[in-house]
């Protein structure tokens, strides 16, 4: 879609990436959306090596956006190639299935302006064609993470991708998305290595995004390696007792079967990666960990299930 000679220029503070494989009209909708936005974000796709002709579809409805298309499909990394597209002190992610509010965006960026330590804002999520709120809000909005008091919203200790807006500058500081835990939960280790680095992460309650779960996922899938980047990410980052701690609530918990069993395949057989990369956080970094257990144990968003 085009936009009309003579239209106002988009906000210079926000650019805005989307990854897709596969999904051609959702791609299509996502980019069409973010484009119409008042805030008129540079808008980059990046195509993980679709065999639907979606790269080449969104290029001929969108001239205005800057499709990129991989050769294969790298996951949570394409949200680094988007990044790195830009030149805007903010970034919005979404995902082809969900959309931001118009002005939700120009108002990360004055909140992002405002606040230079602060490096993700992450939105409030309605999810489905009734706009109910994401079980996921709730915990969001009191999240027992304890930050600064100039933090304009709750501290959180992790974030949800396609739902924020992070600064580019921590972003590609901290180093992105890791290609190893390509896609599912790879939120989590950014996010302790930007609390890391000095930077905070906050919910801001007048945000937000839309989300209509795509029906072309494999649910099996995503269980698997979630569960595999939440191993992963533990035995990264937390202390032998802390890991030990959550490795055995995930073997009580998660279900019995060959999905579970998989993962916990696939993250043994990462295990010479893991303790060759293994980097424990600061003290005050465990303690925001350490402080979201127990809403994690009872959490309806992180249940390993299928």
């Amino acid at each position: 879609m085009s936009r009309p000679s003579g239209e106002p220029a988009g906000d210079p503070r926000l650019g805005a990436v989307v990854i897709t494989w596969n999904r051609r009209e959702e791609a299509l909708a996502s980019v069409g959306r973010l484009l119409d936005l008042p805030e008129r974000p540079r808008v980059v796709l990046v195509d993980n090596g679709s065999t639907d002709g979606t790269a080449e579809a969104v290029s001929a409805a969108c001239p205005e956006a800057d499709v990129v298309a991989l050769p294969a499909n790298l996951g949570a990394v394409g949200r680094n190639v988007g990044v790195r597209r830009l030149d805007t002190p903010y970034v919005a992610f979404a995902d082809d299935d969900t959309w931001w509010e118009p002005g939700s965006l120009a108002r990360a960026a004055d909140v992002l302006d405002a606040h230079p330590r602060l490096a993700v804002v992450t939105a409030r999520i309605l999810a489905g064609p009734g706009g109910r709120e994401d079980p996921i809000v709730d915990e969001l909005r009191h999240s027992p993470v304890r930050g600064p008091g100039w933090l304009p919203g709750p501290a959180l200790g992790s974030f949800l991708a396609g739902a924020s807006v992070v600064r580019r500058s921590a972003f590609l500081g901290c180093g992105g998305f890791s290609s190893r835990l390509w896609l599912g939960g790879e939120e989590e280790l950014l996010a302790v290595d930007l609390a890391t680095a000095g930077w905070e992460l906050c919910y801001l309650e007048e945000l937000t995004v839309h989300h209509a779960a795509s029906p072309h996922r494999d649910a099996h899938a995503r269980r698997r390696v979630g569960l595999r980047n939440t191993l992963w990410f533990t035995w990264l980052r937390r202390p032998v007792r802390a890991a030990l701690r959550r490795t055995l609530h995930l073997a009580r918990t998660v279900p019995r079967d060959r999905v579970s069993a998989l993962a916990a395949l696939d993250a043994l057989r990462g295990l010479p990666w893991v303790l060759a990369e293994r980097r424990r956080v600061p003290e005050h970094v465990e303690e925001r960990l350490m402080s979201l257990e127990a809403s994690q144990s009872t959490s309806r968003a992180r249940r390993y299930v299928s």
